[in-house]
């Protein structure tokens, strides 16, 4: 079909991008130590941009099994959008060296049955009645598996013609303890290619436990100031709300707090970075939206502004070139994400620390403002060390 899409479109006098996808997804969900939910989505369809006299028009058709009569109104519908447009339309990407990043896809995970899914959930639920009738009934598991497998495509009137093949699969564990208290323990873990599964829902639940039982003893302190050290959890949650400002969009519209590269925008010892081409990686991808090659951006070096994150649009509005940030799904039209979110510190030897508080995680991000960099926020977990 995207064979006979092309030919209809290059007899157009337009610009034009095809992006595609199909796929499907298999999900389990359990409560109460039971499974609840078991299901297998499927997904496909396409989404074409066309530009037109300086505008842009977007439609899309899900599926990808239709006739030529079917794909002439798909073309004549978006060309007519593009007419009446008013968002103006700034080209699209010239066809680069294609860049093949390893080990996003596992035939393996692709090949795995729903029935053997299936029982690997039911694994999980035997798992957690075994711990439940050892540890008592105040104790609550609840949890999750899924796991996918996607086919993107992309092709434009440059001569970007490309597509890929990645699979994913995640295991969740959630345990709350209640009895005088509450405590609250999880785990999650996420994989490009085919885990042990007995083995990391054994690790996922001896971590689980560990952190329930830490959180149901924690104890409310009068107050504290000094040296705070963040778990990656916690990063994760701070760096979210830092990167709307490194976004190029953000920039242009000036919703940013930052303005220009080579300023001093942190602390020396902070550098991070968005790296697309990591191998294995659940945020890593040969090409992005757009069709561009995906790459390693540095944003900030040693607290030093170097870079924000492009697709081609601001890119082009900027003055600049794509870093390959380009996010979408066929149903929408691109727009700037992140990738793999690098944070890369100075490392300090914990010894040498008289009196800490370590925070594994936060809650009321939510709130913070991305701007000015404010927020007030919650420690969910936390330990103080001494000594």
């Amino acid at each position: 079909m995207m064979e006979e899409l092309i030919r209809i479109l290059n007899h157009r006098d337009v610009e034009w991008e095809i992006y595609w996808e199909i796929g499907r997804g298999s999900s389990f969900k359990i409560e109460r130590c039971e499974l609840v939910r078991a299901q297998r989505k499927y997904h496909s369809g396409v989404g074409l941009r066309v530009g037109y006299k300086g505008k842009i028009g977007f439609s899309y058709i899900t599926g990808l099994n239709h006739d030529r009569a079917t794909l002439e109104k798909f073309v004549n519908r978006t060309i007519k959008l593009a007419r009446v447009s008013e968002v103006p339309f700034y080209g699209l990407p010239d066809n680069q060296e294609k860049r093949k990043v390893k080990a996003l896809y596992d035939k393996k995970i692709e090949g795995l049955s729903f029935d053997d899914a299936y029982a690997t959930a039911l694994f999980l639920v035997e798992k957690e009645k075994e711990l439940r009738e050892r540890l008592g009934r105040e104790y609550t598991f609840s949890g999750g598996l899924a796991f996918g497998v996607s086919t993107d495509g992309i092709a434009n009137s440059n001569g970007i013609e490309k597509s890929e093949k990645t699979t994913g699969l995640n295991i969740s564990i959630h345990i709350v303890k209640r009895a005088e208290k509450n405590g609250i323990g999880s785990y999650y873990r996420g994989f490009r290619l085919m885990p042990d599964f007995e083995r990391e829902i054994q690790l996922g639940v001896e971590k689980a436990l560990e952190e329930v039982e830490l959180s149901y003893n924690a104890k409310r302190i009068d107050g504290y100031e000094g040296e705070l050290i963040l778990e990656p959890h916690a990063v994760a949650s701070l760096v979210e709300i830092l990167m709307v400002n490194l976004y190029g969009n953000s920039v242009y519209h000036r919703r940013s707090r930052f303005s220009k590269v080579g300023e001093a925008v942190a602390s020396e010892c902070l550098t991070l970075i968005d790296d697309a081409t990591l191998e294995g990686k659940l945020g890593s991808y040969s090409f992005d939206g757009e069709g561009n090659p995906s790459q390693r951006t540095v944003l900030i070096e040693n607290g030093i502004l170097k870079s924000f994150l492009f697709d081609e649009t601001y890119a082009r509005l900027m003055n600049t070139e794509s870093t390959g940030n380009a996010a979408r799904d066929f149903r929408t039209i691109p727009h700037i994400g992140s990738s793999n979110v690098i944070v890369d510190g100075r490392g300090e030897n914990l010894k040498d620390l008289e009196k800490a508080v370590i925070i594994k995680r936060v809650f009321g991000e939510h709130t913070a403002n991305p701007v000015s960099g404010d927020f007030s926020l919650t420690v969910e977990l936390g330990y103080i060390i001494e000594n």
